[in-house]
């Protein structure tokens, strides 16, 4: 057996459950879309940002829109990993654009549910160098409760993203296991992984900051964030310290490059400096305010009584976010996993504009779904197996409703 095949036989339930609930997703889609008279591959790669994204791979940078209001929406917007992989898939078969930006995101999307898998179970089934069990988490075993936390993130109801031309399912694949890879110890590929996920949306910020949060830590000696064992499970195997700092501090180096270089590059390309790119998202009237504009996008929803319900969905839904994050602290999640967290929420929930995507950008933000998924690993089988498949139901359909309608945002 390889050294890839024993971790992917431990992980084969959670993709295989993965895959049930995306296959079942994207049959509900079709049937939905073909009842309406649209095509539903289509809709999985032709619309709003996944037409940004093919335009990008087609044309290059350079295009833009300018609207009546004087607004100008510049595809120097969109990081551009997405764009190099839809012309490498381009030029090495006969898929358009579009299609190798649907297959990109599809083999993401496994990816990152294996990713997904392997820091649940790494946070929940490690062990102490006694071989002790390093919390009671009183049959949540690290295996189940990672099964249970890539289906549950199979069932957002925004789930039918991960299966578009977008480039959520890959950033959260990189996201993922550049936390992996953090918090085993592994810190070239840690760094590496940040950098391509800094490449591939804004958010890789929050990989950098937990990359770096991890790594200074353990460059000053710490064995560990969360538990002993949190970054190396087996000190036996680990590299000496002097080898460890130095691959450590490199990979702290490696972290920033790609988001960083494509800013400057914006900056560069536009004339306007280091801070261009922040005049490209004011084009498109997005930026960070604190989360003052959704405050009062919420607050505008209690003028009438029909939009008021919304409204106090929309409170509830961040309340349940606050919650899970606070949940995860109180269960001792590693602190680079609350950093990655904590920043991808933040930058979600505060930023100025397209409140619609909130719960799309959200998505990247699995360490939330962990409390969970714990929850529902305590359960019994036939019990959590008919809780997911109720939620993928619901999900399915609501996918097909929301791409079919206004969405996706």
């Amino acid at each position: 057996m390889t050294d890839l095949e024993a971790p992917l036989r431990r992980a084969a339930p959670a993709l295989l459950g993965y895959a049930a609930v995306r296959a079942l997703g994207l049959v509900v889609l079709a049937v939905w879309s073909a009842a309406r008279g649209k095509s539903a591959h289509t809709l999985l790669t032709a619309r709003w940002d996944a037409l940004w994204y093919t335009r990008v791979a087609d044309l290059g940078y350079g295009y833009e829109v300018r609207l009546p209001n004087g607004d100008v929406h510049s595809n120097l917007a969109f990081f551009p990993l997405l764009p190099w992989l839809e012309r490498f898939m381009h030029a090495v078969s006969p898929l358009s654009y579009a299609d190798g930006g649907l297959a990109v995101s599809l083999l993401a999307s496994l990816a990152a549910a294996w990713g997904i898998f392997a820091v649940a179970e790494h946070v929940y089934g490690r062990r102490n160098q006694e071989g002790r069990e390093a919390r009671p988490w009183k049959g949540g075993g690290g295996r189940r409760v990672g099964v249970c936390a890539v289906l549950l993130w199979a069932v957002l109801p925004v789930g039918i993203v991960q299966s578009m031309a977008y480039s959520e399912s890959l950033f959260t694949a990189l996201a993922a296991w550049s936390l992996y890879a953090a918090l085993t110890g592994r810190w070239l590929t840690a760094g590496t992984l940040a950098l391509l996920a800094g490449l591939t949306r804004p958010v890789g910020l929050a990989v950098v900051a937990a990359v770096w949060v991890a790594g200074i830590v353990s460059c000053m000696g710490a064995t560990s964030l969360a538990g002993r064992s949190s970054f190396v499970r087996d000190r036996s195997t680990a590299p000496a310290p002097g080898a460890r700092k130095w691959r450590c501090a490199l990979g702290l180096v490696l972290a920033p490059l790609g988001a960083a270089g494509y800013v400057l590059w914006v900056g560069h390309h536009t004339g306007k400096g280091p801070l261009g790119y922040l005049d490209v998202q004011a084009g498109w009237r997005n930026g960070f305010d604190g989360g003052a504009a959704f405050a009062r996008f919420v607050g505008d929803k209690f003028t009438s009584f029909p939009s008021a319900l919304a409204g106090v969905g929309l409170i509830v839904g961040v309340g349940l976010v606050v919650w899970l994050y606070v949940v995860g602290v109180r269960q001792g999640q590693p602190l680079p996993l609350l950093v990655y967290t904590g920043v991808v929420t933040a930058l979600a929930l505060c930023a100025s504009s397209y409140f619609g995507s909130k719960p799309r950008l959200l998505m990247p933000a699995f360490p939330l779904l962990f409390p969970l998924a714990l929850a529902l690993a305590r359960l019994r089988t036939s019990r959590s197996a008919w809780v997911v498949g109720g939620v993928a139901v619901a999900s399915a359909v609501y996918g097909a409703f929301w791409l079919n309608g206004t969405g996706p945002p």
